[in-house]
C-alpha cells in the first residue's frame, strides 16, 4: 500500500534554504540551528559586537534561554515518540508542525491575526444584541404582534445555528479564510438590506440570512487562530480572543444608547418609506463585520489546512511569512527559516475535484463539485461519532447544551424580570375612576395609566392628546368628539358609544372590545403604529447589557492567565459548578438593582467556563475535523439558546423557582461531566 504521506516538499540550496533529506534524529527535513553565514553577510545590527560578549540577559537570574526550553520540549517529545510502540503519521505531522510553529515564534503576525479574527468574533456578539436593542422601536415602526416579536428574537439564533453547522463543515474542506470571508460578506449584505426593509417579512428574512452568515464566525475563528499558535501559547491566547465577545456587547450597548433614542437621525420618503434611528443602529452594528472582512483580505490561509490538503508550496510560503514577520519585528531579520521538507497527506478529494474540473460544462462541473462537497461535509460530520471520537463528542455536546441553555436562558430572564418589576411598579400607581360623569368638557391634556369604570361622558371633546395605558370599562360616550389622538395600550371594553365622531385618530377596530356603537363615525383613521422615542426606549436596558458585558472582564483575565496553569478541565468544571451556586442568589432578586448585581456575578463567573469550552473544543479534534466539530457543537449551543430563552421567558412574572432550578441543574450536570473530559493543555494539535 502506498504511503499516504509520500509527497514531501523540498526547497533546495538554490533558494538559499538547505535540503536535509530525511533530517536529523527526529526524521524531519528540519533543522533548529541556523546555517552559518559569511562574515561579510553579518547584519549591520550586530556589527562591532563579538558573539562571545553577547549574553542572554536572564542567565544571571537562572532563567533558561527560550531556545533551551524549546530544545527540551522537542527532546521530551522525541523520547515519548521513541518509547511509543507506534506513532501514527497524523501524530508525526502534528509534531513536525508544532516544531515549525515554535521556530516561527509568537509575535507581530499572530497579534495582527488576533485583531482581525477578534473583530469577526465581536461581530458575532453584536448580532446577538442588535435585534433586542432595536425591537422596542421596530415593533412600533412595523406594528408587530407579540408572536411576531418573539419570532424575530429567535430567528437570529436559528440562522446562527444553521450557519455554524454549514460554515464549520465547509471550512474543513474549502478553507478557513475563504469560508470566513464568504460568511462575513453574507452577514454584511444581509444586515445592510435588513436596515432598509420596511415590511416585517423582508426584515425577518434578511435577519435570518444575517444570522446564517455570522454563524460561521465562532467555529472558524477559533479553529483558524489555533493553527497559528504553539502549544504553550494556545490556551492563553485563545482565552484573550474571547474578550472580543465582551467588547461586542459593550459596543452594541453604547451604540444603541447613542443612536436609537435620537429620533432625528433618520429620514423619510413619503409615508411608504421610513428610515428611523433604530435602522441607523442596525447599519452601525455591521461595522465590526466589515472591518474583519477587510482585514481578512490581508491574512493568509491556515497552513495546517493547506498541509492537510497537500498544498505544500502555499503552506511553506505562509509559514515562512509568519517566521520572517515575527523575527523581523523582534529585531532579528537575519534569522533564516530552516524548514526544507514537510510531510503532508495525499488526499483523494483533491484528485477527484481535479478530474471533474476537466470534464463537462461549467454548470455540470459546479453541480458535481457542490454535490461532492456536501457528501464530504456530511461524511466528516458522521466521522465525529467514530469509536475514537464518540465519547468526546457526546460529552462536549452535553456540556455545550447545558451551558448555553442556562446562560442564554438567564440572559433573557434578567432583562425580562427588570421589565416585569418596572411594569408592576407602574401598575401600582394606576389611577382608578368609578362612575364619574363628565359633561361638555374639553380634554386637552394627556391621559396616562388610568382606568375609568362605569363612567358617563356626554358632549365631551378629546382633542390633540395622548392616551397611554388608559382603559375605559362599561362606560357611555354620547355626542362626543375625538380628534388627533395618539394612543398606546388604550382600550375600550364593554362600552356604549352613541353619536360620536372619531377624526384622525389611531383608535381603530381592535381598540374596541365588545363595544356597542350607534350612529358612530370614523374619519381618516391612522393606520399602523407610532414611535415615541422618549417613552419606548428605556436607557436602563442598555445599562443592564453594558454592565453584564463588562462584568466578564475579570473572568476573562483570570481564565486567560490560568488556563494553561490549572488546565481546561478544572476551569470548565469549577466555573460551571460555581455558576450553579450563584443561581441560588436569584431568589433574593426583589429589586432591579439586585437583579443587575446577580446578573453581573453570574456573567463574571460563567465566562471562564465558556473560554475553557472553546479552547478544549479546538484541542480535542484533528485538523481535518476541527471546524466541523466546532460547528456542530456551536449549532447545538444555538439550539439550546433558543430553547432556554423561550422556556425561561415564559415563567417571567409567574415564578422564579423553575428558571433557577433548571439553570442550576443544567450547570451542575455539565460541570460534573466536564471533569470526565481528557486534559489537553499539553497536547499537540493533531
Amino acid at each position: 500500500m502506498a504511503d499516504p504521506y509520500q509527497n514531501s516538499y523540498h526547497h533546495g540550496d538554490a533558494d538559499g534554504y538547505r535540503t536535509y533529506g530525511d533530517g536529523g534524529q527526529d526524521g524531519y527535513g528540519y533543522q533548529t540551528d541556523y546555517p552559518p553565514q559569511e562574515e561579510d553577510a553579518a547584519s549591520d545590527a550586530t556589527e562591532g559586537h563579538d558573539e562571545e560578549d553577547q549574553m542572554y540577559e536572564g542567565e544571571y537570574q537562572g532563567i533558561p534561554h527560550p531556545d533551551e526550553i524549546k530544545a527540551a520540549r522537542r527532546a521530551a517529545r522525541a523520547k515519548a515518540r521513541a518509547a511509543a510502540d507506534a506513532v501514527s503519521e497524523q501524530e508525526e505531522l502534528a509534531e513536525q508542525y508544532e516544531d515549525i510553529m515554535e521556530d516561527c515564534g509568537h509575535g507581530r503576525f499572530q497579534w495582527s491575526l488576533f485583531v482581525v479574527l477578534g473583530l469577526a468574533l465581536m461581530a458575532d456578539s453584536v448580532e446577538c444584541f442588535v435585534v433586542a436593542f432595536a425591537l422596542p422601536s421596530a415593533e412600533k415602526d412595523m406594528c408587530l404582534s407579540n408572536a411576531e416579536k418573539g419570532m424575530l428574537g429567535l430567528i437570529v439564533f436559528l440562522g446562527m445555528m444553521f450557519g455554524a453547522f454549514i460554515w464549520g463543515g465547509m471550512s474543513d474542506k474549502v478553507g478557513r479564510r475563504k469560508c470566513l470571508i464568504i460568511a462575513l460578506a453574507i452577514n454584511c449584505v444581509s444586515a445592510f438590506l435588513s436596515s432598509f426593509a420596511q415590511g416585517y417579512g423582508f426584515f425577518i428574512f434578511f435577519r435570518l440570512f444575517s444570522g446564517i452568515g455570522i454563524g460561521g464566525s465562532v467555529p472558524i475563528v477559533y479553529s483558524y487562530f489555533s493553527e497559528f499558535l504553539q502549544m504553550d501559547k494556545r490556551g492563553e491566547h485563545l482565552s484573550w480572543l474571547c474578550m472580543f465577545w465582551m467588547m461586542g456587547g459593550i459596543y452594541a450597548s453604547f451604540t444603541a444608547w447613542g443612536i436609537v433614542p435620537r429620533y432625528g437621525w433618520g429620514f423619510s420618503m413619503g409615508s411608504e418609506f421610513q428610515f428611523h434611528s433604530w435602522r441607523v443602529f442596525v447599519l452601525v452594528c455591521a461595522l465590526p463585520a466589515i472591518a474583519a472582512l477587510i482585514g481578512l483580505m490581508f491574512m493568509p490561509e491556515s497552513p495546517r489546512f493547506l498541509l492537510e490538503h497537500a498544498k505544500h508550496d502555499e503552506a511553506w510560503m505562509i509559514l515562512k511569512q509568519v517566521h520572517d514577520t515575527n523575527w523581523r519585528a523582534k529585531g532579528e531579520p537575519e534569522r533564516v527559516f530552516t524548514v526544507s521538507q514537510i510531510k503532508t497527506p495525499k488526499t483523494q478529494e483533491d484528485e477527484f475535484f481535479e478530474i471533474q474540473s476537466s470534464t463537462g460544462t461549467a454548470f455540470q462541473r459546479w453541480v458535481v463539485r457542490t454535490v461532492t462537497l456536501i457528501k464530504l461535509v456530511l461524511k466528516n460530520v458522521l466521522s465525529l461519532l467514530t469509536r475514537e471520537l464518540r465519547l468526546s463528542t457526546l460529552l462536549m455536546a452535553i456540556i455545550w447544551f447545558t451551558m448555553a441553555f442556562s446562560y442564554y436562558g438567564l440572559a433573557v430572564w434578567f432583562p425580562d424580570m427588570i421589565k416585569h418589576l418596572q411594569y408592576e411598579e407602574y401598575e401600582s400607581k394606576v389611577k382608578v375612576f368609578h362612575r364619574e360623569k363628565v359633561e361638555r368638557f374639553h380634554f386637552n391634556f394627556s391621559l396616562e395609566n388610568q382606568v375609568h369604570k362605569e363612567g358617563e361622558y356626554i358632549n365631551d371633546k378629546f382633542v390633540n392628546i395622548e392616551m397611554k395605558s388608559v382603559r375605559f370599562e362599561n362606560s357611555l360616550f354620547e355626542d362626543c368628539y375625538f380628534e388627533d389622538i395618539k394612543s398606546t395600550e388604550t382600550f375600550f371594553e364593554n362600552c356604549t358609544i352613541k353619536s360620536t365622531v372619531f377624526y384622525n385618530t389611531d383608535l381603530y377596530e381592535e381598540k374596541f372590545i365588545d363595544c356597542r356603537m350607534e350612529n358612530t363615525s370614523f374619519f381618516h383613521t391612522k393606520k399602523g403604529c407610532h414611535l415615541n422615542y422618549e417613552e419606548e426606549n428605556d436607557v436602563l436596558i442598555y445599562l443592564v447589557s453594558f454592565l453584564g458585558s463588562l462584568a466578564v472582564l475579570p473572568g476573562n483575565i483570570i481564565s486567560a492567565l490560568f488556563m494553561d496553569k490549572i488546565g481546561r478541565i478544572k476551569m470548565i468544571g469549577g466555573s460551571m459548578l460555581i455558576s450553579a451556586g450563584c443561581t441560588f442568589f436569584l431568589f433574593l432578586s426583589f429589586s432591579q438593582a439586585a437583579i443587575i448585581a446577580w446578573q453581573c456575578l453570574f456573567c463574571g463567573v460563567s465566562v471562564a467556563a465558556w473560554n475553557g469550552i472553546q479552547v478544549i473544543t479546538v484541542e480535542l479534534y484533528p485538523a481535518s475535523k476541527r471546524a466541523t466539530a466546532f460547528g456542530v457543537l456551536n449549532a447545538i449551543c444555538k439550539l439550546a439558546a433558543i430553547l432556554g430563552s423561550s422556556i425561561f421567558a415564559s415563567f417571567v412574572g409567574i415564578t422564579k423557582v423553575v428558571p433557577i432550578l433548571l439553570s442550576c441543574a443544567a450547570l451542575v450536570c455539565g460541570g460534573l461531566l466536564a471533569l470526565k473530559l481528557p486534559e489537553t493543555r499539553e497536547k499537540i494539535l493533531l
